[in-house]
């Protein structure tokens, strides 16, 4: 009997010390959204309904492989040759009213449009832009972009006439919410999935994706508790983990549809409660902007690298500031400023995004920043972005209004 007792008090002791395991192991991470499905195209404007109707079907199938997988897909996206090529040899009134076409049929078949770079070089005819500053003034969905930096330097005729183009959108579009669907790119390659920035040249029937990562990265960091080394390993883990899901993904489509698969932009996107900024903070122990914030972008910059995947894009760190809840919230309290972003956009990516600025920000104020995100991109050859919101009307100490469930308002505040 004593030696039963003893048995049965031997099973619970283990049975207890089993439970206390379970209970204090970390929870499994979470899956992250995919943030987009990007097809590109070349259409041909008198058959482009059914190019887009294939378009769709392809990066659907990719959309359906990821929900037998448990993932959510936030957005599919489709991108057109350049602006210029596109409308070549309409009026504007013509281009006006197929791009109107087009971005009506985007809404009704649930897709993001981009019709790329209006410019790509000092070379091309700036009444590209004249164009494009009426399109993001007048539709809702179209996104577009111009290249201020690449191989060939700094693009210094595009800097001044995406400064032009941000002035006349800010007082033409309501809310001035038109430069939402805008950036400025530098030194970034064609064929990544994020929008605005993303373009192609050559003839389409291609595909790429990207996660809304933000949350892997703050589990991660949570556990890690501020130890460099082992955020490092254990970032680049998890994001491989999903990384190689959707390259195997990517390339089941590719095979079943004779489309090309281009990679996966493992940048970690954020968005609304998916904080990079709340990410950020756990590993610093800070806000948002306090000491240790340029090492969390390294860290996250040389986790996203070291993926072995088929990359392409960005590959590096988003900070948007008014996609991210956080990042609004330490915007207007004041914890860092453009000149802070531009710091950390030496370690990472992806340069200004998504920055509130007074209604009174000059054309030339616009491209002094837009050639600043430039010069880092061209002097160190990494793809940086400038996404820049002034509102009309409001000035430093006021609050945005904008009207758009990815953008979360904020105090503005006077340039540096």
């Amino acid at each position: 009997m004593k030696r039963l007792i003893q048995k049965s008090i031997g099973a619970l002791l283990l049975a207890v010390f089993a439970l206390t395991v379970v209970a204090q192991a970390p929870p499994p991470y979470t899956k992250p959204k995919v943030r987009a499905i990007t097809g590109f195209v070349r259409l041909d404007r008198a058959t482009y309904a059914q190019q887009i109707a294939e378009t769709l079907k392809v990066i659907r199938a990719a959309k359906g492989e990821f929900e037998k997988q448990g993932y959510e897909v936030e957005t599919l996206r489709i991108v057109t040759q350049p602006l210029a090529e596109l409308v070549s040899g309409q009026s504007d009134a013509e281009a006006l009213k197929f791009l109107k076409a087009f971005d009506d049929l985007s809404a009704k078949e649930s897709f993001l449009p981009s019709v790329g770079p209006a410019m790509m070089r000092d070379s091309d005819d700036p009444k590209t832009m004249h164009l494009l500053a009426q399109v993001l003034s007048t539709l809702p969905n179209i996104e577009s972009n111009a290249i201020m930096a690449g191989d060939d330097g700094i693009h210094w005729k595009v800097i001044h006439e995406s400064a032009a183009l941000v002035r006349y959108v800010t007082d033409h579009s309501v809310h001035s919410q038109g430069n939402f669907n805008f950036t400025g790119t530098a030194m970034l390659k064609p064929l990544g999935p994020f929008y605005p920035g993303t373009f192609h040249t050559g003839a389409g029937k291609q595909f790429s994706l990207g996660f809304e990562g933000a949350n892997v990265v703050k589990e991660v960091f949570m556990r890690t508790h501020g130890n460099f080394d082992a955020s490092v390993a254990e970032l680049t883990k998890q994001l491989t983990v999903h990384s190689k899901v959707g390259e195997s993904i990517g390339e089941k489509v590719a095979a079943s549809t004779g489309w090309a698969f281009m990679g996966v932009d493992p940048t970690p996107a954020p968005l609304g409660d998916a904080s990079i900024g709340a990410a950020i903070e756990a590993y610093t122990g800070g806000k948002f902007g306090s000491s240790g914030t340029m090492t969390a972008a390294l860290i996250i910059t040389t986790a996203v690298k070291a993926v072995p995947v088929k990359q392409i894009g960005y590959s590096g760190l988003m900070v948007p500031v008014m996609e991210d809840k956080l990042l609004a919230k330490r915007w207007a309290e004041g914890t860092y400023n453009t000149d802070n972003l531009l710091a950390y956009s030496a370690v990472c990516g992806t340069g200004l995004d998504t920055i509130p600025l007074p209604g009174d920000v000059t054309e030339e104020q616009i491209a002094r920043i837009f050639g600043d995100v430039a010069s880092l991109a061209w002097k160190w050859h990494k793809p940086l972005s400038a996404r820049l919101l002034p509102v009309k009307g409001k000035k430093s100490g006021d609050t945005t209004e904008f009207n758009d469930p990815f953008l979360f308002n904020t105090s503005l505040h006077a340039l540096p």
